[in-house]
C-alpha cells in the first residue's frame, strides 16, 4: 500500500474516501483514533492509503477534484 494523502481535516478525507469509492479504488484510512491516545483536539493527520496498482489513478481523481495532497 502507498500513502495517498495526509490531512487533519476529517471532511477532506471523507471527501476524498467517497471519490475514490465511486472510481472503483478501495482505500484505507490510517491514524484515526491517534487524536484520542495523544489527547489532542485532532491536530494529529490522518493517512489515506491505496493499493500500489491504484495510487497513480487515485492522485488523478484527487487532483481532478482540486483536493490536496497533505506532503
Amino acid at each position: 500500500m502507498k500513502e495517498l494523502m495526509r490531512s487533519s481535516d476529517p471532511t477532506t478525507i471523507a471527501f476524498a474516501k467517497v471519490l475514490l469509492t465511486g472510481e472503483g479504488i478501495e482505500c484505507f484510512e490510517l491514524d484515526v483514533h491517534m487524536s484520542v491516545l495523544e489527547g489532542s483536539i485532532g491536530i494529529l493527520p490522518r493517512r489515506l492509503m491505496v493499493a500500489d496498482r491504484d495510487h497513480f489513478r487515485a492522485r488523478a481523481v484527487l487532483s481532478d477534484n482540486d483536493i490536496d495532497f497533505g506532503h
